[in-house]
């Protein structure tokens, strides 16, 4: 498949500026707030990273699916959520600060996640011998356009002074 320069410039940088726009409109105080009520991101934590795969796999093995459309269905389950699920947040008045916490931790979580659920539904659909590499680059570029723009030090300006 042919890579346009609208897929590997412009999209990126269009998903960049949205990520800046929504750290824009976050406080320190909004993370602070999902750290003190922890319940809410480990729940759902545990619903993507356990619940999802296990239910995917049920779903596959007993649906009867073709191995690899079973394979494809575990790696949407393992994938982590996208940054377009925190605009979505934005745009319907959700909690964003807690959209971004778990799109950052999830992403994080799935560099070891990922490569385990994709391999092991590999080896149990398509049969012995299938693995699949980690693209280092790909998660390096991901991570810069999710995470870096919405950590970016956010100026406040009061009525004498420049807060950072």
């Amino acid at each position: 498949m042919q890579q346009s320069a609208a897929t590997t410039l412009f999209l990126p940088i269009a998903l960049g500026i949205i990520m800046l726009g929504l750290g824009l409109s976050l406080t320190i105080y909004d993370f602070k707030r999902v750290t003190k009520f922890p319940k809410a991101i480990t729940l759902a934590l545990a619903c993507q990273m356990l619940l999802l795969p296990l239910l995917c796999f049920v779903l596959a093995r007993f649906s009867g699916l073709g191995p690899e459309l079973s394979v494809g269905l575990m790696l949407l389950a393992a994938s982590p959520g996208g940054a377009t699920a925190n605009l979505y947040s934005h745009l319907s008045n959700g909690d964003v600060a807690l959209n971004i916490t778990l799109t950052a931790v999830n992403s994080v979580l799935a560099l070891f996640t990922l490569p385990v659920i994709v391999n092991f539904s590999m080896e149990y659909f398509l049969g012995a011998g299938q693995f699949i590499p980690m693209p280092f680059s790909k998660v390096v570029e991901v991570f810069a356009i999710v995470v870096c723009p919405e950590c970016l030090p956010r100026v406040q300006f009061s009525d004498s002074f420049i807060e950072w």
